[in-house]
């Protein structure tokens, strides 16, 4: 892809709020884009920025899959359905124990969680 249908592309998918194409294109194209950051817009500067942030602090995002089992144990904690939450815990015990997943979480997973000893207490 050329730099300039690369940046046209970017400042259009976050316009658009296609938040994901527009990740994946700054993730893909990083180095490129950190030495020409004037040439994106503002909201696109501000996704470059959260980019390298969570990538110097070493937090990786969560896969597809893994935020499908956040959701999933967020919507069974909102209907308190502990034999599901526990099937899952049993099931993904090592993803709980990263320490930037419990931000994923809503509050009721986090206090179910919390009282399971699934995750540290905040």
């Amino acid at each position: 892809m050329e730099f300039k249908e690369l940046i046209r592309t970017i400042n259009s998918s976050v316009d658009e709020l296609d938040l994901v194409t527009a990740r994946r294109l700054i993730e893909h194209n990083i180095e490129i884009l950190q030495e020409h950051k004037s040439h994106l817009n503002r909201n696109s500067r501000e996704l470059l920025n959260f980019s390298i942030d969570s990538l110097n602090s070493g937090n990786k995002m969560p896969s597809r899959n893994e935020m499908a089992t956040i959701q999933t144990v967020n919507q069974y904690a909102s209907s308190f359905n502990l034999r599901g939450i526990k099937l899952i815990i049993k099931e993904k015990s090592t993803l709980f124990l990263r320490k930037d997943i419990v931000t994923f979480l809503n509050k009721d997973a986090k206090t179910i969680l919390e009282g399971m000893g699934a995750i540290p207490e905040s």
